[in-house]
């Protein structure tokens, strides 16, 4: 069964299942300096990758018209999740109320759009570094108190040793990916 199909279960969620013990002491995150700049890759079970991205959907989600209660989640996603909060911007459309924002983070962003017609949030967290943003997910059950929360995972950047043959250089050239 795939990790996408255990999430969507609601299986692996929580810290205390064996699984997700095991994947949090099997990644393990470096930080290199070379050529002046910083290198946040992270590896688990031998994959090295850029950072960690969830996509998350909140489905009959209450509270997602409320843009201050909004602001205190992300924040508090921030700090569980062990990141750097930067900035945090939100907007409140009308007349249906929805959300949309993002907190950007030195560790890359968290982003939110919701319609509160239809209890009903999608949410993108995007970390790199030494983060752990499953944490925001039980904090985005307790803050908007889901029916159902779907979570899947991408593991970003972990083609990258493919496309520059593995070599650290930064990349001068242009190209376009179809």
């Amino acid at each position: 069964m795939s990790s996408d199909a255990l999430f969507q279960l609601g299986m692996d969620l929580d810290h205390g299942s064996s699984t997700a013990q095991t994947e949090e002491k099997l990644s393990r995150c470096t930080h290199s300096e070379g050529e002046g700049h910083k290198d946040f890759f992270c590896e688990r079970d031998g994959v090295r990758f850029a950072g960690t991205h969830l996509i998350i959907d909140l489905v009959r989600a209450e509270r997602l018209d409320d843009i201050d209660h909004i602001d205190r989640t992300l924040r508090r996603c921030v700090e569980v999740s062990g990141a750097t909060l930067l900035h945090i911007h939100l907007h409140h459309f009308t007349p249906n109320g929805g959300v949309s924002g993002v907190a950007v983070l030195a560790e890359s962003h968290i982003s939110i759009h919701s319609w509160p017609e239809y209890g009903y949030a999608a949410l993108d967290i995007f970390m790199c570094g030494q983060t752990n943003p499953r944490a925001s997910i039980d904090v985005l059950k307790e803050a908007f108190s889901p029916r159902k929360v779907v979570v899947k995972e991408q593991l970003r950047g972990k083609e990258m040793h493919r496309w520059n043959g593995g070599s650290k250089r930064r990349y001068t050239g242009v190209s376009a990916s179809v």
